[in-house]
């Protein structure tokens, strides 16, 4: 399930530039705290890792950067897409987002306009997707010399179809509870991938964002949509939408 959150700047002090942890923390307080404390401290949790089943996108729309003061501003009405298989989840952050009628991340508001659901349901063993937010693909490698280094890969390197694939079985083995359907996800680039390097918390991570083409089972496809492509989805990273193609259409309501 995805919810587009509509908005609109309220006049005073500019979104930060380094906004994930931000809205990150907007979603958990907007929860429940039971609710909040278990995905924020437990998860779902399957091969020694957790899994926090939500992902959300960056902020779309028009804008200003402001690189002196690093913040950003929206020029007019601005977007937030919050995807997750877990519709208890959404029940909660939508009813507590509408009541209080604004989002706020630092000293800016972003007043809250409607929101929009989408049932993206994936049909076929193919799915064409759009990123919303970079996806990331990573490894921790150990130096010869001793100590650890990152090693992040990019849409079309073998190395980051594994983690893609293995991922995506992970998470469907910890939400579900049982192992996850046979077969690897291939994945297809169909545009040069742009690379973002950015500061979450002060550490580098990079992301890749481009419509890529998923090939695999069915259930974890739908994985991919609900929950988030690749790793740290509950960070901001990895949410994607279903391009619809000839004859699909996103079923969804608004509420405002």
């Amino acid at each position: 399930m995805h919810a587009y959150i509509a908005m609109r700047p309220v006049p005073g002090p500019a979104v930060p530039l380094k906004y994930n942890y931000l809205i990150q923390s907007a979603i958990y307080s907007a929860l429940p705290p039971e609710l909040a404390e278990h995905l924020h401290e437990q998860g779902y949790e399957a091969g020694g890792r957790r899994y926090k089943m939500f992902t959300f996108s960056r902020l779309l729309g028009r804008y200003v950067l402001d690189r002196e003061a690093r913040t950003i501003s929206f020029s007019e009405k601005v977007t937030l897409v919050v995807s997750s298989p877990n519709i208890k989840f959404f029940h909660y952050l939508i009813n507590n987002l509408l009541t209080r009628n604004h989002l706020r991340l630092g000293e800016a508001r972003l007043a809250i306009e409607h929101v929009r659901f989408s049932e993206q349901v994936v049909e076929e063993e193919t799915l064409v997707v759009r990123t919303l937010s970079p996806v990331v693909a990573y490894s921790t490698l150990l130096r010869p010399e001793g100590g650890k280094y990152t090693c992040y890969y990019q849409p079309g390197e073998k190395e980051f179809e594994r983690i893609v694939s293995a991922n995506l079985a992970k998470k469907y083995a910890a939400y579900h509870g049982q192992t996850a359907p046979e077969g690897l996800v291939q994945v297809r680039v169909l545009d040069r991938p742009r690379l973002h390097v950015m500061d979450y918390k002060g550490s580098v991570v990079k992301g890749y964002t481009g419509r890529l083409r998923l090939i695999g089972p069915r259930e974890l496809l739908q994985i991919a949509l609900d929950a988030g492509l690749g790793s740290k989805n509950a960070q901001g990273f990895g949410c994607v939408e279903k391009v619809a193609g000839r004859g699909e259409n996103h079923m969804g309501g608004t509420v405002s």
